[in-house]
This record gives C-alpha cells, sequence and structure tokens, in this order.
C-alpha cells in the first residue's frame, strides 16, 4: 500500500482533530442514561458519580432515567447516541449480560456497540426464607426440593433479573428442579418469600438486609465469593456446600463504541479516583454495594466478555427468556 501526501495529511489532521476534541472536552453538559428509576440502588450510585463527575469536569452531568423493558430501552438509546463524549450510562451485569441471552433483540450488541469506561462496584445476593421455614441450613432447603421436585419455589423482581439467574444457577449447579415465580417488583418478590407465599429468594443483600435484622427473614447463604461484611455470620454458598457457585452483580459506565480514546481515558481516571473516595466509599457502603479496585476500559471489557462466555449457556440450557 502506497501512503500519498493526501493520505498522510489526513490521518495527521483526523489525530489533531481528535486531541484537539479530547483537549475541549467537555464544553457543555453530559447526559447519563440510568435503567432504572429514581430511587433505586443503581440510580442512587448514579446520583453519587454524577455529582463527584460534575466536580471534576467541571461541567453539569445530567442524570436520565430510563426505564422498561429489563434495561434495554435505556441501553438501546445509550447505544445509538452520538460518540461525541457527551452522552454515558450506567451499565451491569443484567444490562449487557444476562439481557443478551434473555432477548431476541435486545436492541445493542455489548461488545460492538458499546465501550465500557470502568466497573465501580459489585451487589452480592443472599439466599433467604421465611422465618417459618425449618431449614436452618442450605444442605435443609436443598433437601426439601429434592423431596419434591419442580415445586420449590422462589420468587424474584422479574424475568433476567440477578434474583432469577442466580436461581438459575442453583438449579444447575446442584441438579435441584425449582418453579421461578416472578414478580413485577423487588419489594413483592422479596414480601412474597417473608409472607411465605413462595419458599425462598436470592435478592440483592442491601434490598433484604433490613428485613434480616429485624427477624422477618432469615439468610442462608450469600452469593459472593467471600462472606459480606453486611452479614458475617451467613457462610458464602460455597461454603454451604454448593461448588462453584458465585454470583456478583456489578455495575459501571459505559459510552457509545467510537467515542474517542482520550475522553474514555480521562473518564476512566476519574471514575476511578470518585471510587476511591471515603464519603463516596461511605454511600456505596450504606447502599451494600462493595467498591471494586480501580480498573482500565481494557478490563473492563474483557469482564463483559467473560462474562458473556460464563452466562449465555447458563441461560440457554435453563430456557429463560423475556420475550
Amino acid at each position: 500500500m502506497v501512503l500519498t501526501k493526501r493520505t498522510l495529511l489526513a490521518a495527521g489532521l483526523a489525530v489533531v482533530s481528535t486531541r484537539s476534541m479530547a483537549q475541549a472536552w467537555p464544553s457543555k453538559p453530559i447526559r447519563m442514561i440510568v435503567p432504572l428509576a429514581p430511587g433505586a440502588t443503581a440510580d442512587i450510585v448514579a446520583r453519587v458519580f454524577a455529582e463527584e463527575l460534575g466536580k471534576s469536569l467541571g461541567q453539569t452531568i445530567v442524570v436520565d432515567n430510563k426505564t422498561g423493558a429489563g434495561g434495554t430501552i435505556a441501553t438501546a438509546e445509550l447505544a445509538r447516541a452520538p460518540a461525541d463524549g457527551y452522552t454515558m450510562g450506567l451499565v451491569s451485569q443484567g444490562t449487557m449480560v444476562f439481557n443478551i441471552g434473555l432477548y431476541k433483540t435486545p436492541g445493542y450488541d455489548p461488545l460492538k456497540d458499546l465501550a465500557m469506561v470502568a466497573v465501580t462496584g459489585g451487589v452480592s445476593n443472599v439466599l433467604i426464607v421465611s422465618p417459618d421455614n425449618p431449614a436452618r441450613t442450605v444442605a435443609d432447603l436443598l433437601a426439601q426440593a429434592r423431596a419434591k421436585p419442580g415445586e420449590l419455589t422462589y420468587s424474584s423482581g422479574g424475568v433476567g433479573t440477578s434474583h432469577h439467574m442466580s436461581g438459575v444457577l442453583l438449579e444447575l449447579r446442584t441438579g435441584v428442579k425449582l418453579q421461578h415465580v416472578p414478580y413485577r417488583a423487588t419489594p413483592a418478590g422479596i414480601q412474597a418469600v417473608a409472607n411465605g407465599e413462595v419458599a425462598m429468594g436470592l435478592f440483592n443483600t442491601p434490598t433484604v438486609i433490613g428485613l434480616i435484622r429485624g427477624g422477618k427473614l432469615k439468610a442462608l447463604a450469600v452469593t459472593s465469593e467471600s462472606r459480606s461484611t453486611l452479614l458475617p455470620d451467613a457462610p458464602t454458598m460455597i461454603e454451604a456446600g454448593v461448588k462453584e457457585y458465585v454470583v456478583n452483580t456489578w455495575m459501571g459506565f459505559a459510552v457509545p463504541a467510537g467515542v474517542p480514546e482520550p475522553v474514555v481515558t480521562r473518564l476512566n481516571a476519574e471514575i476511578n479516583r470518585i471510587g476511591q473516595l471515603p464519603q463516596v466509599r461511605e454511600k456505596m457502603m450504606g447502599q451494600g454495594i462493595e467498591m471494586l479496585p480501580p480498573g482500565s476500559p481494557a478490563a473492563a471489557q474483557k469482564l463483559v466478555r467473560d462474562d458473556l462466555a460464563l452466562w449465555l449457556p447458563i441461560i440457554k440450557a435453563s430456557g429463560a427468556s423475556a420475550d
């Protein structure tokens, strides 16, 4: 291939243009799309980071809540946004991984249409039962399931949530047959466990910690690799005898594919810095979110690829679908 002066000049201008854009960025407010309603855990995370990010960048970060279809509406809108650095979004294991296996047409390809900026934190789930349930351990609960194959019920906040996928993984790792009962919202699914309408549930730790401490729910195990600081007496699922069982629902930030690398690098550095601020870590811990060590955009993108490789076969084997 022969490089002409015109080609070299065009390439040089492109580099200069990208650098100039990055140096001038941001020159106006940045929109942050959030796939959940105001007040949800993810929304709280987004607003904490938006406030601090606005301070460091010198521009307002406008949080835009877009709900519906398990987060596919918001994430698809993020993927379609101009790649100019003025639209970013909160993403999670649910929107970047689970939805790809649950929806025939989610409206975006997480690896082609989006670029990860950073992963900030993770939330583990906790296996809960009613205080009236005689099960005291995970082994007790599995014995109940084996005694009545396909009859033991577990609730969730909807098809495709981490609560649902946690139940699917439990079936695959133990060989038990459970019956999934999806509710329209997480609180209703949790209340169903407390009332004994369903036998069990696997919900985000921060959403049930109050009921557990109040004696209205009983915690049998947590789904994280190590014990939760919120529930130090609850064993992990692995400690409880379920091999290779770990579910940590991560969340982070992404931009449309094609955003200039200097902008992505700047956002990554700022988000990593913000995630280490004592006041931010305190707020996140208050939501039950364990902050993760700072990482590069490449590491965040690798997490998405690895999770897709892990979970898509599991979702397919389960037959779960959100359509």
